[in-house]
């Protein structure tokens, strides 16, 4: 019986992950299931910019894995079963086409489902407010915006990268447009003096209102009310201040953080079940400096990098590396013509050095090109002889190396 391998989730930490099980081990021994909802890629790094109105290509998962010896299952999930090794899903099936619940049996669990928008209670938010956290959502957004008139008010709420990005975008792409910044604190507060200095210029040059040390406590249909009592205009509010991770993981018996993050050892793997591994947003992951990486594109690399490499290790006896996890810095579109690039020390303080203009958006524009590439090329490189499990796989599909 094969090793049964079942990744959760197709976005850049599932389905690069997929790809390099599937280049690095042996399809003789096992076998690989993907479980995504939505039938395309969906480019996260790229939602701002759709919302904006940029047209971005699709790629369907179904091409992407085609003879790469992966199976595409076109479902949600709905559970977890850590104890039986099982997944619970709902959805047509790629392959057969039937349509409805089901379940899944795995050996070997990757965790990759992501995060969405984090509400925060804020009452609202979810009945008026927009995110560009889903493709779905980035369309809903960009259907609103493109209904407004010239004058139009629209309102992002957040000072992360997520929100710098999204008002930027929207402030270049909609001129006629009035856009605002509600940040609890100073956008950018992480940056370098100079690199926070570039990033005013381009709030100046975009003429976007920004309001510091803003807490939004609620918004209706035209309007976001602070915490002190304030009024902000907004005929469209924004929402991106911070991203939630789904409960299934916390509800299916794992150790989780009190914010449903899957609790990972250095390679990864799930510290309450060894089968279970987690990459990107979902997982709580220590980095070098001892601090817990944070949410993002680059940290879903990272992740699904170090836990591909242990799953390969683990089952065909090889020593499981043990690099360290660094995050090297923060990389911010500001419109399609500037961006900074902000390079962090050990312990993610910034470093005086940045890279900012047009060379730094050249830069990002080569990233977002490199990444959607390896996505449709999964399996680019892969060797004539593949890895093969250390051992027969026993009567629970299990080789002795696992």
């Amino acid at each position: 019986m094969k090793h049964r391998i079942v990744v959760l989730g197709a976005g850049y930490a599932g389905a690069f992950a997929a790809g390099s099980l599937a280049r690095r081990l042996s399809p003789a021994d096992t076998g690989i299931t993907v479980v995504n909802a939505e039938p395309d890629f969906v480019e996260r790094m790229r939602l701002h910019q759709l919302a904006a109105g940029r047209d971005l290509a699709s790629r369907k998962l179904a091409d992407v894995f085609a003879g790469t010896g992966v199976r595409l299952r076109l479902a949600r999930v709905t559970g977890v079963d850590p104890e039986r090794r099982t997944v619970a899903v709902t959805g047509a099936d790629a392959v057969t086409g039937a349509d409805g619940d089901g379940e899944l049996a795995y050996d070997t669990l990757l965790y990759a489902l992501g995060s969405s928008a984090a509400h925060h209670g804020v009452p609202g938010v979810a009945e008026h407010a927009f995110d560009v956290c889903g493709r779905s959502s980035a369309l809903r957004l960009r259907e609103r915006l493109a209904g407004l008139g010239e004058g139009g008010t629209v309102l992002v709420v957040g000072e992360g990268l997520t929100g710098i990005e999204t008002a930027t975008e929207i402030a270049e792409s909609r001129p006629g447009l009035s856009v605002a910044l509600a940040a609890r604190g100073e956008p950018g507060d992480w940056l370098s003096p100079k690199a926070r200095r570039h990033l005013r210029r381009a709030f100046d040059r975009l003429g976007i209102t920004v309001h510091e040390h803003t807490r939004v406590e609620a918004v209706e249909p035209a309007r976001a009310i602070t915490a002190g009592g304030t009024s902000l205009p907004a005929d469209v509010t924004v929402w991106s201040a911070g991203f939630a991770v789904h409960p299934i993981a916390a509800a299916a018996g794992l150790e989780t953080t009190g914010t449903g993050r899957i609790v990972v050892d250095r390679t990864m793997r799930s510290v309450s079940h060894p089968d279970v591994y987690a990459a990107g947003d979902c997982a709580h992951a220590i980095g070098g400096n001892g601090r817990p990486l944070p949410m993002s594109c680059a940290t879903a690399g990272l992740t699904n990098m170090r836990a591909t490499a242990a799953i390969v290790a683990r089952l065909t006896g090889g020593e499981v590396p043990a690099t360290g996890l660094k995050y090297h810095g923060n990389h911010i579109s500001l419109g399609r013509r500037d961006a900074i690039f902000q390079v962090v020390d050990g312990d993610a303080r910034a470093k005086s050095w940045y890279l900012g203009g047009r060379t730094a958006a050249r830069l990002k524009a080569g990233v977002l090109t490199g990444a959607g590439w390896g996505i449709a090329h999964p399996t680019f490189g892969m060797p004539q002889r593949k890895r093969r499990l250390a051992t027969a796989p026993d009567r629970d599909g299990v080789g002795a190396a696992a």
